[in-house]
C-alpha cells in the first residue's frame, strides 16, 4: 500500500513538472526570439524632384530619417510549436556606384557582417559566431557586373523600378543573383532598394543545433541604400 502510494505521488509530481516544462520553454524560447529588426524598401512618400544628374560617381552614405541606409536579411523560424519571421540590419555599409550615359557601369557594396543586429543580444552572438561565421567570413558584398538603363528612371520624384545582375557573396561563397530595384532620385539623393530571395545552403551556411529554433532554408536579403556624388 505504502509503495502505491509513493508512485502515484511520485507519478503526481512529474506530471507537475512537465506541464510546468511545457509552459514555460515555449515562454522562454519566445523571449529571446522576436521579430528582429528589418530593413524595409525604400518610400518616396516624401521625396522631391531630382536636383542633380545622374552621371557620375555615388557614394554610399548613411544617414537618418526616411530611407536610410540599411542591409540586412530576414528569415523563418521553426520553433516547438510556433513558426515566425526574424529579421537583421545594420547601417555600416560602405560603397559606390558608376552612372555613364545614364547606364549603370560599375558598383560594389560591402556589410559589415559583424554589425548585423536584430532585437535581442545573445541571438545577435550566435548569428554572428555561428552561423555567418564573421570570424572567418566579417564582410558580404555585392557587385554589379552588367550595365543597367537607367534612363527610365523618373526625376520628378516618383520611385522606378530597374533589373541588376551582380554577384552576391555571403559567407565567402559568391553566386550570381539577377533581382529588381526600386531606384528613386530624390533631390541630390540616389536611393535604391530591393528584396533578394536567397537559398542559406547555396552559401554554405548551415543551421546549428545549439539553438531551439530552426532556420529555413528559404529566406531574403534586404536592402536600402542611400547614394550621393561626393
Amino acid at each position: 500500500m505504502l509503495k502505491n502510494r509513493k508512485f502515484v505521488i511520485t507519478a503526481f509530481v512529474v506530471a507537475i513538472v512537465l506541464i510546468a516544462v511545457v509552459g514555460v520553454v515555449p515562454a522562454v524560447i519566445s523571449a529571446f526570439t522576436g521579430p528582429g529588426v528589418k530593413t524595409e524598401g525604400l518610400t518616396d512618400e516624401h521625396a522631391k524632384p531630382a536636383e542633380v544628374s545622374l552621371d557620375g560617381d555615388w557614394e554610399v552614405v548613411r544617414n537618418r530619417g526616411d530611407n536610410a541606409t540599411s542591409v540586412g536579411f530576414t528569415f523563418p523560424e521553426l520553433l516547438p510549436g510556433d513558426r515566425r519571421v526574424t529579421s537583421g540590419s545594420t547601417q555600416q555599409i560602405t560603397g559606390g556606384v558608376r552612372v555613364e550615359d545614364e547606364k549603370l557601369v560599375d558598383g560594389t557594396v560591402t556589410v559589415d557582417m559583424n554589425t548585423i543586429e536584430s532585437d535581442n543580444e545573445r541571438r545577435d552572438i550566435n548569428v554572428r559566431n555561428k552561423i555567418f561565421e564573421t570570424d572567418k567570413f566579417p564582410t558580404s558584398e555585392f557587385r554589379v557586373t552588367e550595365p543597367a538603363d537607367l534612363s527610365g528612371v523618373p526625376d520628378d520624384g516618383n520611385a522606378g523600378e530597374v533589373e541588376l545582375t551582380g554577384e552576391l557573396t555571403i559567407h565567402g561563397v559568391t553566386r550570381e543573383v539577377t533581382a529588381p530595384f526600386k531606384v528613386l532620385r530624390d533631390r541630390d539623393r540616389v536611393v535604391v532598394s530591393s528584396t533578394i530571395p536567397v537559398n542559406r545552403l547555396d552559401y554554405e551556411v548551415e543551421t546549428p543545433d545549439f539553438v531551439a529554433a530552426t532556420i529555413d532554408e528559404q529566406g531574403e536579403i534586404n536592402i536600402r541604400l542611400t547614394l550621393r556624388q561626393p
